[in-house]
């Protein structure tokens, strides 16, 4: 049974809120630090990036209205296939700055197909 794209927003916005929790309170030397909390963020960006990739191929609409739909694709293969290549501090970065401005475009969107996220 295919998903609706609306349940693809609500696991980017579920991972987001994950990200944030995770990273509440660490600084980027903890974040470093800790082999399991960065497993743990990059493991969200990979649910990120897969949900991003369905919507590219169930609603097109969704995934071009997406800011850098495509990069955060690209950072989930990377995670998947390139883990030896991964910067630790780029990764804090987008959990950081990208992934709450991430969240905040997948709720409007979501909102707009009448969906809700807080």
């Amino acid at each position: 049974m295919q998903r609706e794209p609306s349940a693809f927003l609500e696991d980017i916005i579920v991972a987001c809120d994950a990200i944030a929790a995770d990273i509440e309170g660490v600084d980027v030397d903890s974040y470093t630090s800790n082999r399991m909390l960065r497993s743990a963020v990059e493991r969200e960006f990979m649910i990120i990036g897969e949900a991003i990739s369905n919507l590219a191929v169930l609603a097109p609409d969704l995934f071009t209205r997406i800011t850098q739909g495509r990069t955060i694709v690209d950072f989930r293969n990377q995670l998947a296939h390139g883990y030896m290549t991964v910067n630790d501090r780029l990764v804090w970065g987008y959990a950081v700055r990208e992934a709450p401005q991430l969240r905040e475009e997948c709720a409007r969107l979501l909102a707009g197909r009448g969906g809700g996220a807080d």
